[in-house]
This record gives structure tokens, sequence and C-alpha cells, in this order.
């Protein structure tokens, strides 16, 4: 896979980010396989909390519907709030 189709698929779940992250183009898709982990962890970790994890999820899907719109487009665009969390170097 190449660099923007990698990017895609690893903002659909945290399969398709492990897909990416072992079969595409790792270094260069790095900014979106590090962002794609930022929100799928903290999606995950709000799904545990009752009503206020649920709410904050909503904001989480706008985060998510943001990144993957800049991975279409080929565009290394940091989400508001945890765009600047690095969990990949």
């Amino acid at each position: 896979m190449d660099k923007k189709v990698t990017g895609i698929v690893a903002y659909i779940t945290l399969i398709g980010w492990a897909i990416a992250y072992f079969v595409g183009d790792r270094e260069g898709a790095k900014f979106h396989l590090n962002q794609a982990l930022v929100l799928g962890l903290a999606q995950l970790l709000l799904s545990i909390i009752p009503l206020v994890g649920w709410i904050l999820s909503l904001v989480l899907f706008v985060l998510w519907v943001i990144a993957f719109v800049a991975a279409i487009q080929g565009k290394e665009k940091a989400v508001p709030l945890l765009g600047g969390i690095v969990l990949l170097k």
C-alpha cells in the first residue's frame, strides 16, 4: 500500500490500523498511523465511562472525520486537542 492508502486504512477501526501498520507504508504514513492510534485509544477509554464518555465520544467522532478527510486529501493535518500526542516514533 502506498502512503495515502495506508493513511486512509489506518482510520478504519483498530483492525484497519493494524493492517495499515504491518502491511502498508509505515514510514510514509507514520503521521496518520499515530493520529489514528491516538483517536482509537481515546475512543476505547471513553467508551467505558458511562454518559460523559459517550457524549465526549461524539467529539472524538468529529475529530475522526477531520482526520479521515485529511488522509483522503493526502494532507498531514493534526486534529485539535489530541493531534500533539505522539505514540509512534
